[in-house]
């Protein structure tokens, strides 16, 4: 349930959105302005249904916070992978992050794109990355690192941190 606010002549919309896995409340806010011409009664309606839109978006996890890979990534090693994954698997996603990190560490998680993904596996194709042969990585290391970003995404959908928007 979205708690309205009023601030001066301008609205705040909050609205939880469940615990992280810290088991911290996630607070989602908005700021809401009325156009000067509205009546009380138009402003009162019309915060109603901007109050009831942000907590749609919220509880879809259209809105999310500032969490960028590698903090998230970081929480699912601990949260999930350690309980999961079998100790070779987990070494071995582990091992996985030197180059991982190095490419999309940086980018929140709702900003990362296919594309962006994708160039950080075909970059993994050229020559010199795999540093005991100076040739490129094989297929099947690449895939590795593919399915560990799959599986950082694959969690992030069921904390509700991003939406599966290849459902129907």
């Amino acid at each position: 349930m979205a708690t309205i606010r009023k601030s001066g002549n301008s609205y705040q919309i909050r609205v939880s959105c469940g615990y992280d896995t810290n088991g911290n409340q996630i607070i989602r806010t908005k700021s809401w302005k009325p156009e000067p011409n509205m009546t009380a009664r138009q402003t009162e309606k019309e915060l109603q249904r901007q109050a009831m839109l942000f907590e749609e978006k919220c509880l879809k996890g259209l809105i999310t916070s500032n969490v960028k890979f590698e903090e998230f990534s970081e929480q699912w090693f601990e949260d999930y992978a350690k309980l999961n994954l079998k100790s070779t698997t987990y070494t071995r996603q582990r091992q996985l992050t030197k180059r991982v990190y190095a490419a999309i560490s940086h980018i929140r998680l709702d900003k990362l794109t296919t594309r962006e993904i994708q160039k950080f596996i075909n970059s993994l194709a050229k020559d010199g990355v795999n540093e005991r042969t100076g040739k490129a990585l094989s297929r099947k290391t690449m895939v590795h690192h593919l399915s560990f970003i799959s599986d950082v995404f694959g969690y992030a959908v069921k904390m509700c941190m991003l939406t599966d928007t290849t459902t129907p």
